[in-house]
């Protein structure tokens, strides 16, 4: 089961100051529906992750990461991730932080599998603001 949160382990960690989210590198890997995936998840694992052509272990960089904050929301903006000419099916996705030994920080669900067939796989990211970033903390 995937279950679309921020991992318990990232909130804590950001108090911890384990990660810089504007300087890190950050990843985001794709899952099969047979992954669990949630709030307890702690680390970028190969169990269950997506394999096929156009897909490589680890899934993509994100890109152009901005740390934001506005009206007592601290959130964080970044480039759709895309996989060109994808054949592999998906339920889901992990962000996590490849500077800090892989460890968590979101988990996403589709809702659906999502199967491209020889085409570009892309995850649309919400509009940049507070009320509808992935990455977000209320303070």
């Amino acid at each position: 089961m995937i279950t679309a949160c921020l991992t318990t382990s990232f909130l804590r960690e950001i108090l911890e100051g384990v990660h810089d989210l504007a300087t890190d590198t950050l990843k985001i890997a794709l899952y099969s529906s047979a992954a669990t995936l949630g709030e307890a998840t702690t680390a970028y694992s190969t169990a269950n992750e997506v394999v096929g052509p156009g897909y490589t272990a680890g899934g993509e960089t994100l890109t152009n990461v901005v740390v934001q904050s506005s009206a007592g929301v601290a959130y964080v903006d970044f480039d759709n991730p895309t996989w060109a000419g994808g054949t592999f099916s998906t339920r889901g996705a992990l962000i996590y932080n490849a500077s800090k030994a892989d460890r968590s920080i979101a988990v996403l669900d589709f809702g659906t599998n999502q199967t491209p067939v020889g085409q570009p796989f892309m995850v649309q990211v919400p509009p940049d603001n507070p009320q509808t970033a992935i990455i977000r903390i209320q303070f």
